[in-house]
């Protein structure tokens, strides 16, 4: 069993004795973190046979092949979620979230227990840099979710058409962060500006509470 595995084991077990434990919504968070870290791990076979096929070097898959696979996998929880069940919209829209944070674990997980813990500067970059990433992918598929899915003839179009905006996003990351001085930089900071612009935004369009 290769080291991935051992380290989904590692991950997954103790979220599935709190699965358990849990109720209401506090579950649906937990499997959708679970459903993260699945899709993460599944997405790195499918990436490195489809390197492998196409004869691509690492660093050329993580921009070409990396981004469309994860950005997938990750939409196919949600849609088999919204599918199926029929939830409402602003519960979808925190089940990506969780997906996306389930993923980025996983994979900074195993990126350290690959790479190693020594450099903690740099563990602290992957960290605040590559989960950012993820998680403003997953805030861009929620976005759809909140104000395409309702309208039937939205949802193909809009889904698709943000999973091509987050797939693209993801590659401009991965390009970025594979160069190194300025390039590197803005890559590392992209997407933690997205997240505070997003949320400045949002406080400005937001109603003011009542007095």
């Amino acid at each position: 069993m290769n080291y991935i595995e051992n380290v989904y084991i590692c991950l997954v077990a103790p979220v599935l004795v709190a699965i358990f434990c849990a109720r209401g919504k506090k579950r649906a968070s937990l499997i959708f973190l679970i459903a993260g870290m699945t899709t993460c791990l599944l997405s790195s076979y499918i990436s490195t046979f489809l390197a492998s096929f196409y004869s691509m070097d690492q660093a050329t898959a993580s921009y070409e092949i990396s981004p469309m696979v994860e950005e997938c996998m990750k939409l196919v929880p949600i849609l088999f979620y919204l599918l199926v069940f029929e939830p409402d919209t602003r519960n979808a829209a925190g089940s990506v979230l969780m997906t996306s944070l389930g993923f980025a674990t996983f994979e900074n997980t195993c990126w350290m227990t690959q790479n190693g813990a020594a450099n903690s500067v740099y563990l602290l970059i992957r960290g605040f840099g590559t989960g950012a990433m993820h998680v403003v992918c997953g805030m861009i598929i929620s976005a759809g979710l909140l104000f395409l899915w309702r309208k039937l003839w939205l949802r193909a179009a809009g889904t698709l058409g943000l999973l091509s905006l987050a797939i693209t996003y993801h590659a401009i990351y991965n390009l970025l962060v594979s160069q190194t001085g300025p390039a590197a930089a803005v890559g590392t900071v992209l997407p933690l500006l997205t997240i505070i612009f997003r949320e400045i935004f949002y406080r400005r369009r937001r109603p003011p509470e009542p007095i």
